[in-house]
């Protein structure tokens, strides 16, 4: 599995969220084999727009994007799972362009707690 996430670039605890998804999804038999974090920095906008994403059909920007579906080739990932939430239409368009299904880690193992 890819892990994947978008975070404000004044989040400064993204390494323990991604942690804490990769112990959920080893938890439950995944093997996590690769991490990817897009910032949102202040730098690109102001901090109005730091919890914007970059796009609303992936969240992420294009190059991030293309980088992630490539890595999800190489790796020969099954499942990507982003630590965001996404809606059904970002899930199929990301699945088209990473190769593998997509889901988020929000409400995955859900029917466990």
């Amino acid at each position: 599995m890819a892990l994947v996430g978008l975070f404000s670039a004044k989040d400064k605890k993204f390494g323990a969220k991604l942690d804490v998804l990769a112990a959920s999804v080893e938890a439950h038999g995944g093997r996590v084999v690769s991490r990817h974090v897009q910032r949102r920095g202040v730098s690109h906008g102001g901090a109005a727009k730091l919890a914007v994403p970059f796009s609303r059909r992936t969240l992420l920007s294009p190059g991030k994007a293309r980088e992630i579906a490539q890595a999800c080739r190489d790796a020969d990932v099954g499942v990507a799972v982003f630590v965001n939430p996404l809606t059904e239409h970002q899930r199929a368009v990301l699945g088209d362009m990473f190769g593998c299904f997509v889901t988020s880690g929000e409400g995955l193992f859900s029917a466990d707690h």
